[in-house]
């Protein structure tokens, strides 16, 4: 009884107040304010936006992160969930094989969203960098890791980074560090692309950005279509890569050299 109202009382505590909701899977304020595409005065997607980069409360600041104290308290919850599964699939979670895998299935499962426990502002306060730079910077074939919202399986593919910098640079693992963080949640392939690219525009207002990924989806792979070769690609370009065809074609032919 206890573990179950504990579950049922993490299970509330987990959902936003009234004067909370969930921007770009960011928890914030209602009178917070959050602008993406900062670059060349746009906003959302390269719309015209009236607001300057001044005014901006940047939204990877103000992430809800999982802690290793909520693992540590959530995982009988999980655990017992697990269980629960492998009844309704006609198992018996007391068989020799099956003993220890509810315990094992939640602990991957923490591991498959390890990036609700991780802050994009402690990746990136540090390796930021003014630099007399405005040539594209691209990174390209990051290897890429999530779990469909839908489905529960996964998705795997390579993520392609490319942007223009402003006066200011990103030490380049951090791009990495960026697609794990976001890639490592309960996603859909259009959200995360556009993540990326925020999270990189709200960081360091560059000229533009330029995020694409390719990817597999098991949901498409193990169950319904059973599309073998699919892949998914999906892209998301603010400031100069969405107005300026020549630089948007530039950064498509490098990550594709």
């Amino acid at each position: 009884m206890e573990r179950s109202k504990q579950c049922h009382d993490n299970e509330a505590d987990s959902k936003p107040t009234t004067n909370e909701s969930y921007i770009n899977g960011h928890l914030v304020k209602k009178d917070n304010q959050i602008l993406v595409g900062l670059a060349q005065g746009t906003g959302t997607a390269g719309e015209p936006s009236s607001h300057t980069g001044s005014s901006v409360v940047e939204g990877w600041k103000h992430e809800r992160t999982r802690s290793m104290e909520d693992n540590e308290i959530n995982l009988p919850c999980l655990a017992a969930a697990y269980t629960t599964i492998l009844r309704g699939l006609g198992e018996d979670p007391q068989r020799q094989g099956l003993l220890k895998t509810p315990w094992r299935a939640a602990t991957a499962m923490q591991f498959f969203t390890k990036g609700y426990q991780e802050k994009i502002i402690d990746v990136l306060n540090d390796a930021i960098f003014d630099e007399d730079h405005d040539e594209m910077v691209i990174v390209k074939d990051i290897d890429m890791f999530s779990m469909c919202e839908h489905h529960l399986v996964p998705i795997f593919g390579r993520v392609h980074i490319g942007y223009l910098p402003n006066k200011r640079v990103l030490g380049l693992s951090k791009l990495a560090r960026i697609v794990e963080i976001y890639s490592r949640r309960l996603q859909v392939q259009e959200r995360l692309t556009k993540q990326i690219a925020v999270a990189i525009t709200e960081a360091l207002q560059p000229a533009g950005v330029g995020v694409v990924i390719e990817a597999t989806h098991m949901c498409m792979v193990m169950r319904g279509v059973q599309k073998m070769n699919s892949k998914t690609v999906t892209s998301t370009m603010l400031g100069v890569f969405r107005e300026d065809p020549k630089t948007r074609d530039e950064f498509l032919t490098l990550i594709r050299s």
